[in-house]
């Protein structure tokens, strides 16, 4: 098994290089966090200790997968993915539990978890089963089972429960659109998000009466001539916004709904009842998810979870000393900066510890504190360059899995990166997502160096892939 090294001259160094750079960024942004706990136990006990050492462990790991024949990953992929959904098994019932969440194994004074392998275990998993020359996405039986090899993970992380990990398994959904998955699913997956949302913020009958208004709009097209139709329409929506605006609710939603009523019967006599039917489905299905959001959010969420919603969605009703804390030092941190930063170990804020957790979901804080607006979009641009070098090599690749391997690395990267910078400017909600490479913990770092690693490995042998 380690035979058939590739061509050496084929070995991505850009990618290799910006990998290299991000672990030794993170190195030194855990560290700048770490002096204060560096003084107290010594540079080994510490944080930035640990996560040097795990560095190390990456590295050796990145050359073992060099060592390794690339065969083995497309040969054993179903097999890692089962033993990945073990692991996430497994630390239900022996794993230790870290601020609320059973998502850990500990041993030794170091901690794993296990959802950072899964990852890998899925991307592998995932291109084996599209990768196959009959595999055709437009096959509802294709569809469920590409669907079922990553909702495996989702569950049973949730089970855990870590709400943040179980949403990196959704990046899994852009490379079955790369494949050839319908864009319809993910127009509905979107209209329903949208509605969940506004159902958290907005009173269920205001939504009512903006779709009501919507499809109204829609309606008049088809009705009589379009102009015309839709400038009365118009006027009516403005109508209706001032009617809400006053909180003419009832009156309101009544003469929206005549007035679809009377729209649909009108439209369908003159085209098709199909279409209406269409429509009314998709109406009803919009109400039922607002009013199901807004009771979930006011009766079964517990006040903690119903905060964290608030902290992104509705600030205004947060406590600044609160749960609002994290969100305000956090953007303070990074404004803090200004343009240059304030240097290397000097940044105030983070290494006094106002930020909670700022080695590793608030790790962008201390970029943003200590090298400015430069710094900070020198590390935007870097995770860009990386994402696009990763689709270049994805679109280079001459079969289907290591194309499509690729696109599950990339995805979630993006994802990753998304959302952590996102959430330590408060446009995200915080749900404890590493920026990958750059914030403390060995299993990320893991994560991502068998991602990439193997993502190299492809590449360096795709003239015999």
């Amino acid at each position: 098994m380690l035979r058939n090294r590739g061509d050496q001259r084929s070995f991505d160094l850009v990618i290799f290089s910006l990998y290299l750079a991000l672990i030794a960024l993170g190195l030194l942004m855990v560290f700048s966090v770490s002096q204060r706990e560096i003084e107290r136990v010594g540079l080994l006990n510490s944080s930035a200790g640990k996560q040097m050492i795990w560095a190390a462990i990456a590295m050796i790991l990145f050359l073992v997968i060099f060592l390794l024949d690339w065969k083995i990953w497309q040969t054993f992929a179903y097999f890692i993915y089962a033993f990945t959904m073990l692991l996430l098994l497994g630390v239900l019932i022996f794993g230790t539990q870290i601020k609320g969440a059973t998502s850990w194994y500990s041993f030794g004074g170091f901690s794993i978890q296990p959802s950072e392998l899964a990852k890998f275990g899925t991307a592998l998993a995932i291109s084996a089963f599209l990768g196959k020359f009959n595999t055709n996405l437009k096959d509802l039986r294709t569809q469920l089972t590409a669907f079922s090899i990553f909702l495996m993970p989702i569950f049973l992380v949730l089970l855990q429960p870590d709400a943040g990990s179980a949403l990196v398994f959704l990046s899994f959904t852009f490379v079955l659109y790369r494949e050839g998955l319908s864009a319809n699913y993910y127009l509905t997956a979107l209209y329903l998000l949208i509605l969940t949302i506004s159902g958290l913020v907005v009173p269920p009958v205001i939504i009512t009466i903006f779709i009501l208004v919507a499809i109204i709009y829609f309606l008049s097209g088809g009705v009589g001539n379009a102009i015309n139709w839709r400038v009365g329409v118009l006027l009516w929506a403005i109508a209706s916004f001032i009617l809400v605006k006053e909180e003419f609710y009832t009156i309101t939603l009544v003469a929206n709904g005549l007035a679809f009523i009377a729209l649909s019967i009108a439209y369908g006599l003159k085209n098709n009842f199909k279409t209406i039917a269409f429509t009314s489905l998709t109406l009803l299905i919009g109400i039922a998810i607002a009013y199901t959001a807004n009771y979930g959010f006011n009766n079964i969420l517990r006040p903690h979870q119903q905060e964290r919603i608030n902290v992104w969605l509705q600030p205004s009703k947060c406590d600044p000393r609160g749960a609002l804390y994290n969100v305000l030092q956090s953007k303070l941190a990074i404004s803090s900066g200004g343009i240059e930063g304030k240097g290397f170990l000097n940044g105030e804020i983070t290494r006094l510890n106002y930020v909670p957790e700022q080695a590793t979901d608030f790790i962008f804080c201390t970029i943003g504190e200590e090298h400015g607006f430069i710094g900070s979009t020198a590390i935007i641009l870097i995770f860009m360059l990386l994402m696009y070098r990763i689709i270049i090599l994805g679109e280079r690749q001459r079969s289907n899995y290591s194309r499509i391997y690729a696109y599950c690395v990339v995805g979630i990267i993006f994802v990753h990166f998304f959302v952590n910078i996102g959430m330590t400017m408060g446009i995200m909600p915080i749900i404890g997502i590493p920026l990958p490479l750059l914030s403390k913990g060995g299993s990320s770092l893991l994560g991502f160096t068998l991602l990439i690693g193997v993502l190299l490995k492809f590449d360096s042998h795709r003239y015999q892939i």
